[in-house]
């Protein structure tokens, strides 16, 4: 169950970064972080009353409101990150936020055996190495390192507080609904801040039509991450931590084969090696 609900994380949490890099294209990277997560906070909303999950408030939500606060400054840090670039070093570091969950099962005493060792090595390797790690060419500058760290650890922070925030199904709904509504505070303000120091908050060409026409899409993104949330949650209380977070990891493979088949761009060398291993690592995990 832990590599079936875990694998099912990577491939909502890539095709969420698909669909949420193909329409920075068209609008700002603020405006669609929050609309996309405004939605999925009405959908959550609706579910949450349907369920009755307002009986499972307690003070685990604390840590369903601290993802909702970490996750829109890594996401904005990456962003920024990728903008600065280049993305070729960017988006593999981008990648190790796998550490945190990882280092946090182990030190709870979690301890895989030399299969799952071999596999979260395996795996690791693959998840950098499909981000098409830059080795040589343009230089790197400090802060788009600083701010790639940081968000490479407001990822794995994220992962490792939701799976703390429920233990039921339909606390989860609600933990996930307060993680949305936290989300939407947190970008919302960031948005206004933006717009107050003179940035766009709509597409100069075409202003909110292009949001509106795009809604589809921003709901499938906002509820692929709400789902994405919810299945590595599961994983990680069924399961060891160090093996969910590994193969929920491997969002960037789905990202780069979803570019490759949706977009047709080609896939670098060192890509194909990358998603190569990161299913060899699978594999090991899976059966270790």
């Amino acid at each position: 169950m832990t590599a079936l609900f875990a694998l099912a994380t990577s491939l909502l949490w890539g095709l969420a970064d698909f669909g949420g890099g193909v329409l920075t294209r068209r609008a700002p990277a603020l405006t669609v972080v929050v609309v996309s997560q405004v939605i999925a906070a009405v959908v959550l909303g609706v579910i949450v009353m349907a369920t009755g999950g307002w009986s499972e408030a307690g003070p685990q939500l604390w840590f369903a409101v601290a993802a909702g606060a970490v996750g829109p400054v890594a996401m904005l840090s990456f962003y920024k990150a990728l903008a600065l670039g280049p993305m070729g070093v960017v988006s593999p570091l981008g990648s190790l936020g796998v550490a945190v969950p990882v280092s946090i099962g182990l030190v709870v005493g979690e301890r895989p055996g030399l299969l799952q060792c071999a596999g979260v090595a395996v795996a690791v390797a693959g998840i950098v190495m499909a981000g098409g790690p830059q080795l040589r060419g343009a230089p790197v500058q400090r802060q788009a390192v600083l701010l790639t760290l940081v968000a490479a650890f407001g990822f794995g922070a994220v992962m490792a507080l939701i799976a703390e925030a429920s233990t039921t199904v339909t606390g989860l709904f609600l933990a996930l609904f307060v993680q949305r509504i936290t989300n939407v505070a947190v970008g919302g303000a960031a948005l206004y801040a933006s717009v107050r120091r003179g940035a766009r908050a709509l597409p100069a060409e075409g202003g909110a039509a292009v949001v509106l026409a795009a809604l589809p899409a921003l709901t499938f993104v906002g509820l692929a991450d709400v789902a994405a949330n919810g299945t590595y949650s599961i994983a990680a209380q069924h399961g060891p931590v160090t093996v969910a977070a590994v193969l929920a990891s491997l969002y960037p493979v789905v990202t780069a084969l979803a570019a490759r088949g949706l977009l047709g761009e080609r896939l670098r060398g060192v890509q194909a090696a990358g998603a190569g291993l990161a299913l060899l690592g699978t594999v090991l995990l899976a059966t270790g």
